[in-house]
């Protein structure tokens, strides 16, 4: 898988992921400490992210990480 389309992949999860939660952009934002746009960006693939970052994700969405990069 090419890097855009991994982060499209990765944005779709967190995305589904978050709704499954019931949280908003700027809910998650704030759990993770980071602008709401920054969410915004990720979930449409815009925005790529470090691997802390990515762990901290998954963390808070109770997930595993590895959930968050496979393609649905």
């Amino acid at each position: 898988m090419n890097e855009e389309k991994l982060l499209k992949v990765f944005g779709l999860n967190l995305k589904m992921e978050r709704m499954k939660k019931g949280l908003t952009q700027a809910q998650l934002a704030e759990l993770l400490n980071i602008h709401e746009k920054h969410v915004c960006k990720i979930e449409t693939g815009k925005q790529n992210v470090t691997l802390k970052t990515l762990s901290r994700i998954a963390n808070v969405l109770g997930v595993n990480e590895s959930s968050l990069l496979y393609e649905r």
